[in-house]
């Protein structure tokens, strides 16, 4: 990949909500802090945050996967930021928990070793973040067990 540039527009709609355009041909959507700053007329900051961290590790998961031939379709992933204090007393974003789920058993994937061992390091988003917010990846197959 190329380096680049990637920007977003916020504008100020009304007090906390802000407008993200992300430019054509993506819609825009409305950023909003939760009560009592905001309305919660739309995602958090930190929700996201969250959101990018899990994108982006079930885009890498479903991509390494699908160089093998491999159909895991489809992945569910669940993005749990843990926010409280750091030492200073100001709130911030202390670790984040992502647990990625199969829509298959792992029996039915080959090369799934492999593939769970490579797959995190190909997410820029995670592993920007990562250097910064402690992350631990989870991921689980269909039936519940527990791959990584």
């Amino acid at each position: 990949m190329s380096d680049k540039q990637v920007s977003v527009l916020l504008t100020q709609q009304q007090d906390y909500r802000f407008l993200i355009d992300f430019g054509a041909p993506v819609p825009a959507l409305f950023g909003d802090e939760p009560p009592p700053l905001g309305n919660s007329a739309g995602p958090s900051p930190v929700q996201l945050l969250a959101a990018a961290v899990g994108n982006c590790l079930s885009d890498s998961l479903l991509f390494a996967l699908r160089k093998f031939k491999q159909a895991p379709d489809p992945i569910a992933t669940e993005v749990t930021a843990n926010v409280g204090r750091n030492a200073e007393g100001r709130v911030r974003v202390l670790s984040m928990t992502a647990r990625l789920t199969l829509g298959v058993l792992a029996a039915q994937l080959e090369h799934l070793d492999r593939v769970l061992e490579q797959f995190e390091a190909f997410c820029t988003v995670t592993q920007s973040v990562g250097q910064g917010i402690p992350i631990e990846v989870q991921v689980f197959d269909a039936g519940g067990m527990k791959l990584k």
